[in-house]
């Protein structure tokens, strides 16, 4: 039954009717929805810059609905503020500042959307106005080509 038609009011008793006549989905269902992608793109306003390879955003991903995600930048990965040795930590602060003058309070949009191993976020394909923010990061020295697997440590570079 569609939402629209529930009607107000119902207690108990008519709720369970109403629930138990709606499709359920099987527990392999929704193990294959998280497990998806998307390909976009979705439209999302940057909140955070978190680091040089993730920020926070609203992502548009449906007419008025919005979603609160921690994206990872696709096919890059960055130096960590929390470093080992100093060269890496001033890489990293210098990564994450292009990156906030890049997209930091702007619209962008996430193309290819994954879910990212680790949890908890998403990783994406992301693009300005000015075109793809990882393509630009690799030009300019800041990050590094990364498509899985173990990174490699910045702090002898």
């Amino acid at each position: 039954m569609p939402l629209a038609q529930w009607p107000l009011g119902l207690g108990v008793i008519g709720l369970s009717v109403v629930l138990s006549s709606m499709p359920a989905f099987l527990p392999t269902d929704a193990v294959r929805m998280a497990a998806g992608a998307f390909e976009g793109p979705v439209r999302a306003d940057v909140i955070e810059v978190i680091d040089g390879d993730t920020f926070r955003a609203a992502a548009h991903i449906w007419l008025a609905q919005t979603v609160e995600v921690h994206v990872r930048i696709d096919g890059i990965d960055a130096p960590e503020l929390h470093a080992k040795c100093t060269t890496e930590r001033l890489k990293a602060e210098v990564a994450r500042g292009w990156l906030e003058r890049r997209i930091g309070n702007s619209e962008v949009r996430l193309i290819g959307v994954k879910n990212d191993k680790y949890g908890g976020r998403i990783r994406a394909s992301v693009e300005d106005s000015n075109g793809d923010i990882a393509k630009a990061m690799l030009r300019q020295g800041l990050v590094r080509a990364y498509h899985g697997g173990r990174r490699a440590g910045w702090c002898n570079n």
